[in-house]
């Protein structure tokens, strides 16, 4: 078996938003999974010296900043420039996996050329679906519809083959659905933790400050996402994916505070089963 796995060519990836939370830990696990996996192409919107150490560990052959700065790359790595930097990157012909670990809509472009090209998208992005997910998830069924008329039994004749979320509640929900139909789902739950102001009495909100929003009491996140969580907004953005990424009615699409965070997500079905 040691062979066979062997014999498989890696899966390739372009991984774009390498210096945030979700970028990080995608860097540790692509870096772990060599050589079955590889980094061909690095990006990050400001961390110049992040992203310099990370290409010296996974070695791309190509990788870019969303600044100004000349990046000091070692030789066989080259550093793509302007504003359709992301989009090169994404539709690379030797790219077969676009992880987006970015925050905001910088990559909204990248994923739709990404798509575009046939290539899968892994997305922890929420802006992307919020802003766009009327314009993503019909590239996404576009190229699932392609798939299921050659073989309806291909894992890519779904549009979750293509548009894989790995951020932790849409990533639950996704393994919850694994071999089961999206029609017999009752409702979609998402869990959120209720932030560090859940038991806070509402007569002390007006003398909450900014670094109290950042104390989050169970995760450690980068400061917009923290603060969207302190109040709750990035549940709202939330169902905005869910509503897009499974063809989920609103009205089916619940939140549920979980201040212990050991469920990230779960579904209910028809026939009751949880």
């Amino acid at each position: 078996m040691a062979e066979a796995r062997g014999s498989r060519p890696p899966v390739r990836v372009a991984l774009l938003g390498s210096g945030g939370s979700i970028g990080t830990q995608a860097v540790d696990v692509l870096a772990a999974l060599a050589p079955g996996w590889r980094v061909v192409a690095l990006a990050t919107g400001t961390q110049a010296a992040l992203l310099e150490e990370q290409v010296r560990l996974l070695r791309p052959v190509a990788a870019a900043v969303g600044t100004d700065t000349p990046l000091d790359l070692p030789a066989g790595c080259a550093q793509v420039r302007g504003p359709g930097a992301l989009e090169e990157l994404a539709t690379r012909a030797d790219v077969d996996l676009v992880v987006v670990g970015t925050g905001g809509v910088v990559s909204l472009r990248p994923v739709l050329a990404a798509l575009r090209a046939g290539k899968v998208v892994a997305t922890a992005n929420k802006e992307t679906l919020v802003a766009g997910g009327h314009l993503v998830v019909t590239e996404a069924r576009a190229r699932a519809a392609e798939r299921a008329h050659r073989d309806p039994r291909d894992p890519l004749a779904s549009s979750l083959g293509w548009l894989r979320p790995i951020d932790s509640e849409h990533s639950a929900i996704w393994q919850c659905l694994v071999g089961e139909a999206v029609d017999d789902v009752a409702r979609l739950l998402l869990t959120a933790s209720g932030g560090p102001f859940l038991d806070t009495p509402a007569e002390a909100f007006a003398g909450i400050t900014p670094a109290d929003a950042l104390r989050h009491p169970t995760w450690t996140m980068g400061a917009k996402i923290t603060i969207d969580s302190a109040t709750l907004v990035n549940k709202g953005l939330e169902i905005i994916e869910a509503h897009w990424l499974y063809g989920m009615p609103y009205d089916r699409i619940d939140v549920i505070v979980h201040p212990q965070s050991v469920v990230h997500s779960a579904v209910l079905f028809a026939d009751g089963s949880l």
